[in-house]
Order: C-alpha cells, then structure tokens, then sequence
C-alpha cells in the first residue's frame, strides 16, 4: 500500500510539473533588426527573441518561437494560431480595442525620418513627398492620417523594403520607429541621416495577447517585472540597442 501512495504521489508531481511547464507559442515578425530578424541559419534571433526566452524561463514556460508575416500578425493570433506577439508592436489605444497587452518591454520612443544625405525638405510646408513606412504600424497609420493629402504615402509589407527603395532613390524620406532606424544610419556611412522633426506615436512596445487569456498575460507581466527589478531587461536593451537605456533596473 505504502508503494502504491508513493507511486500515486510521483505522477501528480509529474502533472505538476507537466502542468508548470506549458508550452506557450510567441509569433514574431523575423524582418524588423534589432527586435527580431532571421540569422544567418535562418532561426529568429534579435532582442525579442532573447527576451522570450528569458520571460518563459522566468515563468516556468516552454517557449516555441514562430514568425508570421506583420500584415496578419494579429488576425492569427485572434485565431489561435499562437499565443503572444512579440514583434516590436506598439501599444495603442486602436489595438487595444481587440488585444491586450503585457505591460511594456521597451519605453516609448520617438519615430524618425531618414532620408539620403543632402536630402533637403521643407516640413514646415511639407508637400509632393514620397514617403515610405511599414504597413500596418503606427507609423504608416499616423502618415495616413496626417500626411497623405498632400504627399505620396506608400507601404511596405517590410520595413527592409522600404529602406531599398530609399537606397534606390524611389522614395524621399521613410518614416519609422526610431530604435529601428539608429542602426541603419549608423551603419550607412553618412548616406543615410536623420532630417525632420522627432514625433512621439504609441506608449512603448509590449507582447500581445488575446483579450480571454488572462492567468498568461499576469504569468508574463510577472515574469517581466522580475527582469526589469534584477536588469536582465536593461542588460538585453544595452546589447541588441547600441547607447539605449537603462530604462528600469533600480
């Protein structure tokens, strides 16, 4: 009897633990450096894929890291086809009106205008500009929205299309998020430099979720705030975001 109590309490440890260690699916674009991109082997890597790692290990989660193309990004995980988005997503109040969100995983940050050097353009009267933004971010949304009238507004399914028709004199200036952009400057040799003014869109980049997976979204936002309180979060920043940060460690 005293074996068979022992064997009984072995597989309900085993359950536990079984039950501790779900596998949570994460879908990430794979096309936006530093936040997430494919390496050499063709694997996700970049700061968000780092960081999914050190959430799920944090939270006794197993994670499985899937990409799926920005445009349909949040109409799959509304159909289940994963659990989190971790792709360099913004949170906005229009987003919010169909997912939740952790709470943020990098601050808010200016979005930036680059152009060829020796670009000149007037923003004060800004007019017959082409400009070039990734679709369905809030950058293409606020170019819309507020320059489309008077300029030329054309989308990209990937922010690195937008940045070849610049390099191929196709488009005047691209609007982006400007973590996004510092690498590609830094690393044009002065053929590309910022211009234009600084616009703040957005209130940080954080994972989303369905709005019915609450237990996750607080096994996540808990495991976040314990990389943030021992620096694991800023020491992420500092390695995939050259100059950024600290941001959160105390």
């Amino acid at each position: 009897m005293k074996k068979l109590i022992l064997a009984a309490a072995a597989l309900i440890a085993l359950g536990t633990t079984a039950q501790a260690q779900e596998t949570v699916r994460i879908a990430t674009e794979g096309a936006y450096a530093p936040w997430n991109f494919l390496d050499d082997s063709g694997k996700p890597a970049g700061y968000e894929i780092d960081l999914a790692n050190a959430i799920c290990a944090q939270a006794a989660l197993t994670c499985e890291i899937i990409t799926n193309d920005w445009d349909s990004i949040i109409p799959n995980l509304l159909a289940g086809n994963y659990d989190v988005i971790m792709a360099g997503m913004s949170i906005t109040d229009e987003r919010r009106q169909t997912i939740n969100f952790t709470q943020e995983y990098f601050p808010a940050d200016p979005s930036r205008y680059v152009a060829l050097a020796g670009t000149e353009i007037d923003f004060d009267n800004l007019s017959g500009v082409r400009i070039g933004a990734q679709s369905g971010t809030i950058q293409a949304a606020y170019a819309q929205d507020n320059l489309a009238a008077d300029n030329t507004v054309i989308v990209f399914n990937t922010a690195d299309q937008a940045v070849a028709d610049l390099a191929a004199s196709n488009l005047d200036v691209i609007f982006a998020d400007g973590a996004y952009v510092d690498p590609i400057v830094a690393a044009s040799n002065g053929t590309i430099e910022y211009i234009g003014p600084e616009i703040m869109i957005g209130d940080g980049m954080a994972a989303g979720l369905r709005k019915d997976e609450a237990a996750l979204e607080t096994k996540l936002n808990d495991a976040i705030t314990a990389l943030k309180a021992d620096g694991t979060m800023d020491k992420l920043i500092a390695q995939w975001f050259d100059g950024r940060g600290p941001y959160y460690a105390q």
